[in-house]
């Protein structure tokens, strides 16, 4: 027997505890180790926990003593159908088990008795094993087993978008099996996908077939998710003291470290006690006011929990190991001493690591007056194997047995580390000579498309399409990754395929899917955000790079020219910075040694015979996927796929050409509107005619209406000649009649063949649509000449009014053709994601519909269909507008604020009555105005509304030779002197347009000018209601007017878009500790709610939302907002009551009267005193400033003061 050094009789000690606590439970037959010697089932997650020590132990060994390790044999648990749906469905009965039986590795409990779907559980078995095939064990033997991983990785791929129960099982903390998105489940994920990508998982033995693949983007999403969440857990969880796992090891997940520091303290400061840390505020696991006779808590019975929630000794064990590897040997020697003091001596002195410490019963009372006071006593699982493996790693690591790198040998530790900037390297290609001619006569030297091979340059749905492929085996009957899109992180490198090189443009410039790709100054504002995107998320090695190809829709409407925004962008690029990246632009050739490589051997030749199967995919590529008609057996199958998914799906020119002059097919008076009716009434669709616009009147109309946005009316009032819905006939429309009186469809195809505008085409074809089916075949030749299907003329018909700028068409054809945005499900995700509820459709309920969770795309997409009311033109906007909102909370996101629910029919309506407020137009007309706005003009529009800052809308007019038709609309900030780079490009375009000229009152005559509008306009008048009707515009009566319907209008758009103060949420329930209730337009909000939720949770302010929701104007929901903001500092008095159920809108009302009341003790005329009909507050009241003698603060809080008095201290003095 040879001698034992002190290191060695020490690690003995830890080898017999390893024994004695853990693998003396592993079953022998299939290696699971049971939760403890209580709980017999074996968890995911604590099996991958527990051999931990195992394997630490077996490196010490081997390191220390040479003496051969355990060699932990993983066995492939035959979950393969629970893979192949969850990939597809993301659904909560389709996820892995989360707990099987030890013996056998069946499953013990149903799909829906247990909340199984733990993506972190999954997300930390990839990690661990990531981690110990890079440390040179070799775990994985096979390639069914390597397709198996690679398929895990896409289970986990969209944990940023997926409600779960999180690592302690039960989701909401309310215990009532509600799933939500966890932190820790979006962090380990990350780290997994991180730490398993490009990692052979044949370790020296393998080749490129052992590869695992993972695609950036979906790293990236989790990391914006995560950042965006943290130090919050969840929606129902303000801290959860699981995060240790995110931010530390094993998962390292989080890259800024300011924000590590600030969960670590959080966690620290509000959840560690004497014993451990509790895992979330008001949990109620074990502790002895849970009663055991209940699976579920009532939400009211959480307050109970709060201060006596039990305390875990394994959290320390993470803070140990957080001690090493941050190299702080005062918190690891705090913390180890810590722990001895409470673990549990077992038999021969054996440490074990218990469950939880919980308050006794007869101490709960004493511990609800003084936290942290009494002693308390071991319960739960002894050991506790998860924290016994823990506890025994920190020790090996603590005490020098290991080295940090040696369990983290992919260097997981240094993701804070310091990063170099990232300079992104732009190749510009020409689609062809001649574009290629007109760059270089502005100094832009660039290459064409054939001129970069043998580089081939692909749209970047191929590369969707490719994927497919990644992952597939047929013995398992796994599929590989399901068609999504591929983000700009995905596209921005080289990709080898077959020893050739590939690279694929953003997905951004496709213009296959959706009408974004047509506007240039879109393509444009973009490209801005990607190569920002890029600059600050690239974490691989090498360079970005962005192929950036140049088109013939990116030339002036004659072709002759580039556009101007292109060009002026091509010549930043070449300047080396752009949107604050710094860029290279240069050649394909000459970037590919600094940039990344991926080498895609999943599509190697002797996987050619599943390329060209039929795949079930995203059904807006069906019409790329027919088979190209070159089946040349010599040709590379390869080649063969690519040219299936390239085919082409352009058709000749059928229709007439487009001429100028004011022909209509049918009578002027109707509008496409009216056709969208009568068609709908056709397909027997029931479209309600409600206005996209908020009505807009003027403050000096005695009959004023109110502003209502949630119960618009059924039919517009805004046109005197509207005609009744029932009563649009055949007739009305001009249509064609034969000799019965039905239809002449045969006139119909004459009269497109000879109408020469794009609207008159659009409408023809939208009836032949509507009435005979989009494969009716359209004999537009003559007869018996062969037709074209009414499908394919639609998509030519879109492609030229691409070419003409012509968007309102363009949207109309579009929602005709059911056309979806390739990222619209990612886009409702990210919004979802970041904790942003979204309603879709026009309100009121229940025509406006509420998305709380990520939808597949084609359920969202119906959803929207029917939540418009089928109305094209409104489904079309609804998604654009989604996009743009995803796009600003990825990039500005202190643009939302305390926004909770995004409600997108409002923010259109909202967005129409500001272009009718500020043209003096009506709202139809404004409709129209919008609906023609370019997607850069609405995006524009878009964020200056969410911005809060005011903004100016006035019409400008088109060069003279567009032959658009469309009215061009100008949007700029008010007195933008000073404003940034960024604010300023909303005025870009209006710099090259003739604008109207405002002199002495008259404005010059435009061709866009509304004939009934005779009143003049400034652009800087922020409402535009209080210009009177032939007034010199002095700088003096400007300067009046600018004021006056401002706080009006701010308080308009900041309800209609639910922006809520700072600490808004915090102050209700600080007020509802002190009351009964509040009630808010007649719904009251409990006390109650406070017992259940506590004053940062997410669902408290939702749960707030909900009452204000309900309030139809958006101006009167800002005064109660302010009332309630009152109210929040007399709860501040030291007071125990406030009183019971508080009637909000009573006290404003008060104010109002006191208003009133001063106005008329100063003479003010019956104008100054008109009262708003519907909510009876007076009109100047709603324009009045916060502060000031007459602001509306002083009066809330006279009327707040009054209300309460008798509640508050006699000492307290009135406030004025």
């Amino acid at each position: 027997m040879r001698s034992r050094s002190n290191s060695g009789v020490r690690l003995d000690g830890y080898a017999r505890l390893v024994q004695e606590t853990i693998l003396c439970h592993q079953n022998p037959v299939t290696g699971l180790l049971p939760a403890s010697a209580q709980k017999k089932d074996a968890w995911v997650r604590d099996n991958v926990y527990s051999v931990l020590a195992v394997w630490a132990l077996g490196m010490a060994y081997r390191k220390n003593a040479d003496r051969d390790e355990d060699k932990a044999k993983a066995y492939e648990l035959e979950q393969v159908a629970k893979v192949e749906k969850f990939k597809h469905t993301q659904s909560t009965t389709d996820c892995l088990h989360a707990k099987y039986h030890t013996p056998t590795c069946a499953t013990v409990v149903g799909d829906d008795q247990w909340g199984h779907l733990q993506v972190d559980a999954t997300s930390m078995y990839l990690l661990t094993l990531a981690q110990m095939t890079a440390s040179g064990l070799c775990i994985i033997s096979n390639l069914d087993e390597v397709a198996f991983i690679q398929n895990l990785v896409f289970y986990i791929e969209a944990a940023y978008k997926v409600a779960d129960y999180g690592m302690w099982e039960r989701g909401d903390k309310t215990n009532q099996g509600i799933p939500e998105l966890n932190g820790s489940s979006v962090g380990i994920a990350k780290a997994a996908l991180e730490a398993i990508d490009e990692l052979d998982l044949f370790g020296a033995h393998g080749g490129p077939k052992s590869v695992i693949h993972v695609l950036p983007d979906e790293v990236e999403h989790c990391q914006s998710i995560l950042c965006s969440m943290l130090p919050r857990a969840s929606t129902s969880k303000e801290m959860d003291a699981g995060l240790l796992s995110v931010i530390s090891y094993p998962a390292f997940a989080v890259e800024d470290a300011d924000l590590v520091a600030i969960t670590k303290s959080e966690i620290i400061s509000r959840l560690q006690g004497r014993y451990g840390c509790c895992r979330f505020i008001r949990d109620g696991y074990l502790c002895p006011k849970e009663d055991p006779s209940r699976l579920h808590y009532d939400p009211a019975e959480l307050k109970l929990f709060e201060n006596i929630e039990c305390e875990w000794p394994v959290f320390w064990t993470y803070l140990i190991l957080d001690g090493v590897f941050a190299g702080d040997q005062v918190q690891v020697q705090e913390y180890r001493e810590a722990l001895e003091g409470i673990l549990i001596r077992g038999k021969n002195g054996i440490k074990l690591m218990p469950e939880i410490y919980a308050v006794p019963h007869d101490k709960v009372e004493e511990e609800y007056s003084n936290p942290h006071s009494v002693d308390r006593v071991a319960m739960g699982q002894l050991p506790h194997m998860w924290g016994q493996s823990l506890y025994i790693l920190g020790c090996l690591l603590s005490e020098g047995f290991l080295a940090p790198g040696e369990i983290d040998p992919l260097n997981r530790r240094f993701s804070t580390n310091f990063k170099p900037d990232v300079v992104v390297q732009v190749c510009v290609v020409a689609e062809s000579e001649e574009i290629k001619e007109l760059l270089r006569d502005h100094g832009v030297v660039v290459q064409t498309m054939s001129e970069v091979l043998p580089i081939r340059v692909m749209p970047a749905r191929i590369l969707s399409h490719v994927y497919v492929k990644l992952g597939n085996c047929k013995k398992l009957s796994l599929s590989g990754r399901p068609y999504r899109h591929i983000g700009v992180l995905g596209t921005s490198k080289f990709y080898e395929i077959r020893n050739r090189s590939y690279i694929f443009t953003p997905q951004f410039l496709d213009q296959h899917h959706f009408y974004l790709a047509l506007d240039n100054q879109m393509i444009v504002e973009m490209l801005r955000t990607e190569l920002a995107y890029l600059s600050s998320c690239w974490r691989m090695t090498g360079r970005p790079t962005v192929a950036f190809p140049i088109t013939h829709s990116m030339l002036v409407e004659d072709g002759d020219a580039i556009d101007p925004c292109i060009l002026a962008t091509l010549r930043k690029l070449q300047d080396g910075y752009f949107a604050g990246a710094r860029v290279q632009m240069s050649d394909l050739s000459s970037v590919q040694t600094t940039s990344f490589h991926t080498h895609l051997s999943f599509l190697d030749e002797e996987d050619d015979d599943g390329l060209l199967e039929d795949e079930e995919e995203d059904d807006a590529f069906d019409q790329e996927s027919t088979i190209c008609g070159n089946s040349d057996g010599t040709k590379d199958m390869f080649d063969q796929y690519l040219n299936q998914l390239l085919h082409s799906t352009t058709t000749k020119c059928h229709l007439p050409p487009i001429q100028r002059g004011q022909h209509h097919v049918f009578s002027a008076e109707h509008t496409t509107r009216d056709i969208l009716s009568f068609m709908a009434q056709v397909q027997g669709l029931d479209v309600p005619k409600s206005p996209m616009y908020l009505p807009v009147t003027h403050f000096k109309n005695k009959h004023r209406k109110a502003l209502n946005l949630l119960e618009i009316p059924p039919l517009p009032q805004h046109r005197p000649n509207a005609k009744q819905h029932q009563s649009h006939s055949a007739a009305d429309l001009n249509l064609p009649r034969d000799s019965q009186g039905n239809t002449d469809f045969a006139a119909l195809v004459r009269q497109l063949r000879e109408c020469p505008t794009l609207q008159d085409q659009a409408d023809i074809l939208y009836i032949l649509y509507a009435m005979k089916g989009a494969d009716w075949p359209v004999e537009l030749s003559g007869p018996g000449q062969g037709g074209v299907t009414v499908r394919s003329l639609l998509e030519e018909l879109y492609s030229q009014a691409g070419s003409c700028n012509e968007w309102g068409l363009i949207r109309y054809i579009s929602g005709i053709l059911r056309k979806r945005v390739e990222v619209l499900a990612e886009a409702c995700t990210d919004l979802i994601s970041h904790h942003k509820q979204l309603t879709v459709g026009l309100p009121p309920e229940p025509r406006e519909r509420v998305i709380t969770v990520p939808l597949p795309p084609e359920e969202l997409n119906t959803l929207i269909y029917e939540a418009s009311g089928h109305d094209i033109s409104i489904a079309v906007l609804t998604q654009e507008i989604m996009v743009f909102l995803a796009m600003y909370v990825r990039s500005q996101p202190a643009l939302f604020g305390d926004m909770l629910r995004l409600r997108i029919g409002l923010i259109m309506q909202v967005m129409a009555t500001e272009l009718a407020r500020s043209l003096h137009c009506s709202g139809e007309e404004a409709s129209e105005s919008l609906m023609s706005l370019s997607p850069f003009g609405m995006k524009n529009l878009l964020h200056h509304i969410l911005s809060g800052k005011e903004f100016g809308v006035e019409r400008s007019v088109r060069p003279f030779q567009s032959i658009a038709t469309s009215p061009a609309i100008s949007i700029h900030e008010l007195g933008h002197t000073g404003a940034t780079k960024t604010e300023r490009t909303g005025i870009h375009k209006l710099k090259s347009e003739i604008k109207q000229i405002f002199s002495g009152g008259h404005s010059l005559s435009s061709n866009v000018t509304s004939p009934r509008s005779t009143r003049c306009s400034s652009p800087s008048t922020p409402s535009g209601i209080l210009s009177p009707v032939g007034h010199s515009l002095g700088d003096g009566q400007l300067h009046w007017e600018d004021r006056q319907g401002q706080w009006l209008r701010r308080r308009r758009l900041d309800g209609a878009i639910n922006r809520a103060p700072v600490g808004f949420y915090q102050k209700v329930w600080k007020i509802l500790q002190k009351c009964h209730g509040l009630s808010i337009d007649g719904y009251v909000l409990p006390s109650s709610t406070t017992r259940e939720m506590t004053e940062g949770e997410i669902k408290f302010a939702v749960q707030v939302e909900s009452v204000l929701n309900h309030v139809p104007q958006p101006e009167y929901r800002q005064l109660l907002v302010e009332t309630v903001m009152v109210l929040g500092l007399l709860a501040d008095v030291d007071v125990d009551s406030i009183g019971g159920i508080i009637h909000v809108d009573r006290i404003l009302h008060l104010a109002n009267d006191l208003f009133l009341s001063d106005q008329k003790s100063h003479s003010a005329s019956d104008y100054f005193l008109e009262k708003e009909p519907v909510t009876g507050i007076c009109n100047f009241f709603y324009d009045s400033a916060p502060s000031g003698s007459f602001g509306t603060m002083t009066y809330l809080s006279k009327a707040a003061i009054t209300y309460v008095q008798d509640f508050l201290p006699s000492s307290s003095c009135l406030m004025q």
